[in-house]
């Protein structure tokens, strides 16, 4: 008997009977998971598939032979000769019920609401024929929770699934979320009621993405930027991350994954943005500087050395791992340094009064908002970044200008400061920022030193990739060679699996270089991409960001520049403004610092 046989043969399966349709599956598996191997959609509120599997919302609820009452599909097992029944009109009757209950006690303001069309509530509701409810009573009367720069928290849409809770414990490992107070007046909320902005959030925004309902929410930026907008003294520079390339387009019905540059740029100009420029390119700019500070740490032996590209890691770690702060790079992120470039050099390149340039950033992630509001991004009177629109909200403004995103011509983005190689635009993907930066790292330790002597370009099997970095799993850990040396490195994403990377290390294990991303799968996955749930939501998976990933390593590959050393804007910006990589200009402009926040911060400190 070979291995798979004796594999199939551990494996127990059961027959059963689902709506008439007969079943062969896996003994263990849930109903739900079993009816939707066949085709059967069960509605569901509060299920995130090996996240949050508790049967809270009893919208799943099924006829099954023989018993009396109505099973949650999501948390019942399937058994040997089981027959289930998922459309009967009791089973039609009891979710109704449900949702009519849910709905009494929810705020129903949907055509004003930040998630009308794309909230799973109202879906379920649509699809059971929800059309009076009859619960009348007391109701939940909340104040919207905003008390920092990047998520809202409005308990009065709040259904109690428990997702923002599973996704933040069990992924991100932070515990914000636990239930507070007793019976009806039972809320999922930090400790004390105390806004996210007053204890160890991250702002990461996977609770938003994996709320159902508008309960979380980023907080919109739209109107102060449609303003700045049709101001005709102000010149609007924006800002686009390398991930939005390959997102933005599923808010439009495109198939996720979907490269869309052109339309992208085409667009943001038909909104009137005065110049649209690639943080791919400040990625470059990030790389040179990370790069070199990696190769010094090395020859000084002052390792580990821990990247800095993600606002949502750097706030974890000033949170629970202050004692590593020192050795986490100083770069400040992509966004952060092109917004110092915009703020203290393109302006005067244009010509343009300083005080009438504004600059937003258009970015994947609730967490970027909270790192532009960050004071040591700015002069002290004005943030070197003024306004930050996640991919959700850039979507949301193409919709307000009546734009037809799909068919939009192709466009290319302004020079200088939207001149970008492939090594800037795999950022984006977890493994992209390390893989970006041991490029350079490998030419700088291989005898590279002048950027001017850098090759022009090279083919693209001349270009050296670190493939053994690249992947969704979430944790990886290898080894490269770099000018003859043994560099152990360590990727993680999601803040659940960097706990794993950061005690090892205080642990005593030997790791040189280590890329954070705070998401699980990085930018790609982020808390401000679109949400994919609706109609079709059926669990948070990384299936998604794998073919958002897989774009931009496309990108990368079809790119004739693929080394950030070798971007003429940047050689040209440090041959006139910056002088070197780590230079004095430098580290004014594009480096930061850090400080240790504690459990219970103050946003406004």
């Amino acid at each position: 008997m070979n291995d798979q046989e004796d594999t199939e043969k551990q494996i127990e399966r059961v027959k059963l009977e689902i709506d008439g349709q007969p079943v062969e599956i896996e003994k263990g598996t849930t109903i739900l998971e079993a009816a939707r191997n066949i085709g059967v959609n069960i509605p569901t509120l509060c299920y995130l598939k090996d996240i949050n599997e508790i049967g809270a919302c009893r919208v799943c609820l099924v006829e099954v032979e023989g018993r009396k009452s109505l099973p949650a599909a999501c948390i019942y097992p399937v058994e040997e000769g089981m027959k289930v029944r998922t459309n009967t009109s009791r089973v039609r009757k009891a979710r109704k019920k449900i949702v009519e209950m849910l709905l009494s006690n929810h705020h129903r303001e949907c055509t004003a609401c930040i998630r009308n069309l794309n909230c799973e509530l109202q879906n379920v509701a649509d699809s059971l024929g929800v059309r009076n409810i009859e619960p009348t009573g007391e109701t939940m009367r909340y104040e919207i929770h905003q008390n920092n720069p990047a998520i809202q928290r409005d308990y009065n849409k709040c259904i109690h699934c428990r997702r923002c809770e599973s996704i933040c414990s069990k992924i991100q490992e932070c515990y914000v979320y636990s239930a507070q107070k007793r019976g009806f007046d039972t809320v999922i909320a930090p400790t004390f009621m105390r806004d996210l902005g007053d204890v160890a959030c991250i702002m990461c925004g996977q609770c938003v993405i994996a709320c159902p309902t508008a309960s979380l929410a980023d907080k919109e930026n739209i109107n102060p930027v449609w303003m700045a907008l049709e101001d005709p003294q102000n010149h609007v520079v924006v800002q686009t991350a390398p991930s939005i390339q390959v997102t933005l387009g599923e808010e439009f019905g495109l198939p996720v994954g979907t490269k869309v540059t052109g339309k992208m740029v085409t667009a943001l100009r038909r909104l009137g943005f005065d110049q649209v420029f690639a943080t791919d390119f400040a990625a470059d700019l990030t790389i040179m500087e990370e790069a070199y500070e990696f190769v010094e740490r090395l020859e000084q032996n002052k390792l580990p050395f821990l990247t800095s590209c993600c606002p949502g890691w750097i706030k974890f770690c000033e949170h629970f791992y202050p004692q590593l702060i020192p050795y986490v790079s100083t770069c400040k992120s992509p966004m952060a340094m092109f917004g110092a470039l915009c703020r203290h050099y393109h302006y005067q390149e244009r010509g343009i009064p300083r005080e009438r340039m504004i600059s937003v950033a258009i970015m994947p992630c609730t967490a970027k908002k909270y790192e532009a509001a960050r004071p040591e991004h700015g002069d002290g009177e004005r943030p070197d970044i003024d306004y930050v629109l996640t991919t959700r909200e850039l979507a949301r403004m193409i919709r307000q200008a009546g734009i037809d995103f799909a068919n939009l011509p192709d466009d290319e983005f302004d020079a200088p400061l939207g001149t970008y190689t492939g090594a800037g635009t795999i950022f984006g993907a977890t493994g992209g920022v390390m893989e970006a930066a041991l490029r350079t790292a490998w030419w700088v330790m291989n005898g590279g030193k002048e950027m001017a002597d850098a090759p022009k370009k090279r083919t693209r099997e001349q270009t050296v990739e670190f493939r053994e970095i690249r992947g969704q799993s979430g944790l990886k850990l290898t080894h490269v060679m770099l000018g003859g040396r043994d560099i152990h490195v360590a990727v993680a994403h999601g803040t659940g699996n960097a706990r794993r990377i950061l005690d090892a290390i205080l642990g005593g294990e030997k790791i040189d270089y280590v890329e954070i991303m705070a998401c699980p799968g990085g930018c790609v996955g982020g808390g401000g991409q679109p949400i994919l749930s609706g109609r079709d939501h059926k669990k948070l998976s990384l299936d998604y960001r794998h073919n958002r990933a897989d774009a931009l390593y496309e990108i990368d590959y079809n790119k004739h520049l693929r080394n950030s050393y070798e971007n003429p804007t940047i050689q040209r910006i440090y041959e006139e403004y910056l002088g070197h990589p780590g230079s004095e200009v430098a580290q004014k402009l594009l480096h930061t610092h850090y400080r240790a926040r504690g459990n219970m911060p103050n946003v406004r400190e």
